[in-house]
C-alpha cells in the first residue's frame, strides 16, 4: 500500500502541505533539502506527529520524487531523497 503511514516497503508519503498542520522546520539534509516535523489535518493518513519533508519544496530540484495523485495532492518518493519519512510522537 503505497502512501500509507507504516505500512512495510512503503515508498511513498503523503507530503502535500496542503493536507498537514502544526509545521515546524527542524532541519535540513545534507542536500539542503528543508526538513519538519507535522500533523496530519485528516488523522486516517497517520494519527501522530511525523517528520519529512513538504511536496512543494521538492518541485524545482527534485521533480522525479514528487508523485501528483489524482485528487491533485502530492506525495513525495523517499527514496529519491536523502531525508527519511518517521513518526517522532
Amino acid at each position: 500500500a503505497v502512501g500509507s503511514v507504516g505500512s512495510a516497503g512503503a515508498q511513498a508519503a503523503i507530503s502535500d502541505i496542503t493536507l498537514k498542520e502544526n509545521i515546524e522546520q527542524t532541519g535540513v539534509s545534507p542536500s539542503g533539502i528543508l526538513i519538519y516535523e507535522f500533523d496530519y489535518k485528516d488523522k486516517s493518513h497517520g494519527q501522530f506527529r511525523y517528520s519529512g519533508v513538504m511536496a512543494q519544496d521538492l518541485l524545482e530540484k527534485y521533480p522525479s520524487a514528487v508523485i501528483q495523485e489524482k485528487d491533485g495532492t502530492l506525495k513525495v518518493d523517499y527514496s529519491q531523497i536523502d531525508v527519511n519519512f518517521r513518526r517522532v510522537k
